[in-house]
């Protein structure tokens, strides 16, 4: 059965998935992912992968629910459909993705994107959506039919054919494809029974392939089903007979959930094979509404699970791609405003939109460190600098580490504080931009008191300011730049303040960005190499680790290219 969401079953509570409250969704995401089954979680992963901020809005109430296990999923055949939905949120939190239980009810279109509200009255706002919620399944109105469906009332044979196999099975006749379902389950049983029930009466050609298959025929509308120790033993004509059987295979109406989708002005499509009504879309799963996209059930009826996972891979790519042609449009812009500008002294690059930077910039000819007036300048330009995703190889180092005293030193708008402190560090962040903090105190207040419990944020000048020594069990430092001597000075306060057995790690752009067409300013004296950082360390006191790993970006003209990163990470021996 296909693994998305049920807007008519109750909400399982067992399979709940830890959440983000509603009071903290106050931040704008890249995308947000209505519906959390395999198409939206298996987005939501690919665009996490991708390094967008992504939140899965999940009302917690999976069509397939009730199925044993979840069938034709290669590598996964059997497992449960709350095991298969747990396994993929770990898989989209470890990708920085934000899971939050909730129902979305409208949403609106706003000039930066949309705007989800929920049922609580929270907003979230996202610049593209993808909606995966799946169908409804209208059933038959046949007493304890309903309390059978995804156990022994069935309808794919795919899905629950060999679970059954060589059973007495029954074909529920409701419409045109009573006759192909029997034919289809003659496969898995020789004992097999056609109720006509309201199903079209049979034409000549069909009674002959049905008799050619020994599929025998019952006529009349079904009454109810009889039930014996929570199982199926029969189906009871309105003549008050029975006939044993101990499945029973139901074609139901499949409508897509579109109720968010209808808010945006989109509206179910009648399935030309007479299954159901679909809402329409590309290949990609983008709708006629320019920035939503749709996977999964909700656009591909008879989706199975692992087609539902594939739909939601294939819509991350599209929405992904749709991004970045805009963040690319939008970069030669303002490399076109650029050289059309009178010459004027610039900041050092900002950097990809993921990570903070502290810079310098040259001004005649001499290096002026930045002070906090230009860095609240800098934040007060836009309403977000950052993306609001933790950094990388943060969230790759923090995750193999025992949760303790962290120190975030560039804190930003608070991203990487929020992570920490979400996954139990108790975090202090610390920056120079009060603009900067303000925001990051925004981000503290939404995510609720156990968590902002565990962070303090502090306005400092790296320059002047000194943590305690010997007081954190880890320390981050994400692209900071600055002169050679300040930066090592820096370095070396940051060193001192990591506890034994702490965790020192300093990310920065490496010199050999300026060999790419990635656009930095040509001011080799700013970047760094990890050995580097390394040289400042004793290497009797510290276990070092230093690597310069590439990652793909797209250059001022559009290109995709190659650029690396210096991270050092360095533990502290006891």
């Amino acid at each position: 059965m296909a693994q998305e969401q049920n807007q008519n079953q109750e909400q399982n509570q067992d399979q709940e998935q830890a959440h983000v409250p509603a009071e903290g969704l106050t931040r704008r995401f890249d995308v947000a992912v209505i519906g959390g089954g395999a198409a939206g979680l298996s987005g939501a992963v690919t665009l996490g992968r991708a390094r967008r901020s992504v939140i899965v809005i999940d009302a917690g109430a999976p069509r397939n629910a009730p199925a044993e296990g979840v069938h034709g999923f290669l590598s996964r055949d059997g497992i449960s459909p709350a095991e298969l939905v747990d396994t993929a949120r770990k898989e989209v939190d470890q990708y920085g993705g934000v899971l939050h239980h909730g129902e979305a009810r409208s949403a609106r279109r706003t000039p930066d994107g949309f705007e989800v509200v929920l049922a609580d009255g929270s907003v979230v706002a996202a610049r593209r959506l993808l909606v995966t919620t799946g169908l409804v399944d209208e059933l038959p109105d046949i007493p304890g039919l309903p309390q059978r469906w995804g156990r022994d009332v069935i309808h794919c044979p795919y899905c629950h054919g060999w679970e059954v196999r060589d059973q007495p099975i029954g074909i529920l006749g409701t419409g045109p494809w009573a006759v192909h379902q029997a034919l289809l389950f003659r496969q898995w049983t020789s004992d097999l029974v056609l109720f006509t029930h309201t199903a079209p009466p049979l034409t000549d050609e069909q009674a002959e392939q049905l008799a050619a298959r020994d599929i025998r025929v019952v006529a009349g509308a079904v009454d109810s089903l009889d039930i014996v120790d929570d199982q199926l033993t029969g189906v009871r004509l309105a003549d008050g007979t029975v006939v044993a059987r101990r499945a029973l295979v139901v074609l139901s109406r499949l409508v897509a959930s579109s109720g968010v989708l209808a808010t945006l002005g989109l509206q179910t499509t009648a399935d030309p094979r007479g299954v159901g009504e679909f809402v329409a879309a590309d290949a990609t799963g983008l709708t006629e509404v320019p920035g939503v996209w749709v996977a999964g059930n909700v656009t591909d009826l008879l989706a199975q699970v692992v087609t539902a996972a594939s739909g939601g891979v294939l819509a991350g790519a599209a929405i992904n791609a749709d991004l970045i042609a805009e963040e690319t449009a939008r970069a030669v812009d303002a490399h076109r405003s650029r050289n059309t500008a009178e010459p004027k002294a610039t900041p050092a690059d900002a950097g990809p939109p993921r990570h903070r930077h502290h810079h310098a910039h040259k001004q005649a000819d001499e290096v002026v460190l930045f002070t906090q007036e230009f860095w609240d300048e800098r934040y007060r330009s836009a309403d977000r600098i950052w993306s609001g995703n933790a950094n990388p190889h943060l969230v790759d180092v923090a995750a193999e580490l025992v949760p303790a005293t962290a120190l975030d030193v560039g804190c930003g708008e608070g991203a990487d504080v929020v992570w920490l402190a979400s996954r139990g560090w108790q975090v202090t962040g610390v920056d120079i931009s009060q603009v900067a903090l303000d925001r990051a105190a925004a981000q503290v207040a939404a995510v609720g008191a156990e968590i902002a419990d565990r962070i303090t944020l502090e306005q400092a000048d790296l320059l002047s300011w000194k943590p305690d020594p010997l007081r954190y069990d880890l320390v981050s430092a994400q692209f900071i730049h600055l002169p050679r001597p300040e930066l090592e000075a820096l370095h070396r306060c940051l060193a001192a303040s990591v506890r034994p057995g702490g965790t020192l790690l300093v990310v920065g752009h490496h010199p050999s960005d300026l060999e790419t067409t990635i656009g930095r300013p040509n001011l080799p004296e700013l970047m760094f190499t990890a050995e580097q950082v390394a040289a400042v360390l004793d290497p009797r006191d510290w276990e070092i680790e230093a690597t310069a790993p590439p990652r793909q970006v797209v250059d001022p003209e559009g290109r995709l290219i190659t650029i690396r990163d210096a991270v050092l990470r360095a533990v502290r021996r006891r």
